[in-house]
């Protein structure tokens, strides 16, 4: 959550949630960067009700910076005494044309993919689940202390061995830690302590003494965040999803309101893929979704189970099962998994999938829910 592209990510969806909350309404594409002590907030808000002034863009993202942990210039930033520049405008009255009225059409044009897999509880492909696991362990280790001196940039990978494609062990990890200087000199002892409190707990199951382990690799890593590189909102499209396992449309999610179906659709892909997976039709499942801007309904949907569906079904029958239960307009999106609400800051950081249903406050994730199994079940006979 420190990662400077991430610290982007969630002054969007900070702004984003800002608006939501004021009117359900109101289109958004926010897009921020961050370098040393300057933010630069600049995209698009277009509100009936509310439209944030500079001052509170300011103030939201000063919040957002002290409440993931840079309150310091030791750190690399100060959110406190950042210098935060407001470049807002409306949006385009074409792009408008697309998506007003009472059939939404989609906000842009593009393909949106999702995944689930039979192979983890949570759907997700192993790598990103426990990378996405280790860089939260880091931010648990740090805010507790059980590790002095963590600082919030972070960044984890991990090595999978697999036997086709199922998972068999973890061949290696790399965890990089910002840290304060009293770690300078003792690479050794932070390597320990992380493998210890973080590496170890994460992996679980997983673990072996085999695992090669790379912690700080470079040996330090005291300048992190902001102020050691620079940030901008939508560039981790590929950690935030399945860490390249299942497709990308291409698209990033943060700052966008739920009328761009690359954010809303990708959602929805998930959500029917995790579906698709729990009611027993596949081992495994690659949503994807096309859309026109302007135009309400998907121009392509396609399932691939890569030759895992169920005895007796095909491709082409799951294809239309989805079709029959999932409502795929945007507007049929955004009401089915209520989307138009304050949810999106929590998605920003440790992944937008493979999280519980609820689990950062009421709506939140709410494609993750498997709620629709039975009709699944039903639409296949």
């Amino acid at each position: 959550m420190g990662h400077p592209d991430k610290v982007a990510d969630q002054i969007s969806d900070a702004i984003l949630d800002a608006v939501l909350e004021r009117d359900p309404d109101g289109r958004v594409a926010c897009e921020v960067l961050v370098t040393g002590g300057t933010v630069v907030i600049s995209g698009e808000i277009s509100s009936a009700v509310w439209r944030p002034g500079d001052a509170e863009l300011e103030d939201i993202a000063r919040r957002t910076i002290v409440s993931i942990g840079y309150d310091d210039e030791a750190k690399g930033l100060d959110g406190t005494r950042a210098r935060v520049v407001p470049l807002v405008q409306q949006q385009s009255p074409d792009i408008a044309m697309g998506v007003d009225g009472d059939e939404i059409g989609a906000g842009d044009q593009g393909l949106m993919f999702g995944y689930a897999t039979a192979d983890d509880p949570t759907g997700m492909p192993l790598p990103i689940l426990l990378a996405h696991r280790l860089v939260a362990g880091q931010a648990e280790v740090r805010r507790s202390g059980k590790v002095p001196g963590l600082r919030p940039d972070a960044k984890a990978q991990v090595t999978v061995r697999l036997d086709g494609r199922t998972p068999v062990a973890i061949d290696s990890v790399v965890l990089s830690t910002q840290h304060d200087p009293s770690w300078n000199g003792d690479h050794r002892g932070l390597a320990d302590a992380v493998t210890e409190e973080i590496i170890r707990p994460v992996l679980a199951e997983w673990w072996s003494d085999d695992i090669v382990r790379h912690v700080n690799p470079t040996g330090r890593f005291e300048i992190g965040g902001p102020a050691g590189d620079t940030g901008v909102t939508g560039r981790k499209i590929i950690v935030d999803t399945y860490g390249g396992w299942a497709r990308h449309g291409g698209g990033a999610f943060s700052g966008k309101d739920p009328s761009k179906v690359d954010r809303s659709a990708s959602y929805m892909a998930r959500w029917i893929a995790r579906n698709v997976v729990a009611a027993g039709l596949a081992g495994e499942c690659e949503v994807r979704l096309a859309y026109v801007i302007g135009v309400p309904e998907p121009t392509s949907v396609t399932i691939d189970c890569m030759g895992t569906e169920a005895d007796g079904l095909s491709e082409d029958q799951i294809e239309r099962a989805v079709q029959e239960v999932f409502p795929l307009t945007p507007l049929g999106i955004m009401k089915a998994l209520e989307l138009r609400a304050p949810i999106y800051r929590p998605t920003s950081f440790h992944g937008h999938f493979g999280r519980r249903p609820g689990e950062a406050g009421p709506g939140t994730f709410a494609w993750e829910t498997i709620d629709r199994v039975a009709d699944l079940r039903a639409a296949l006979g």
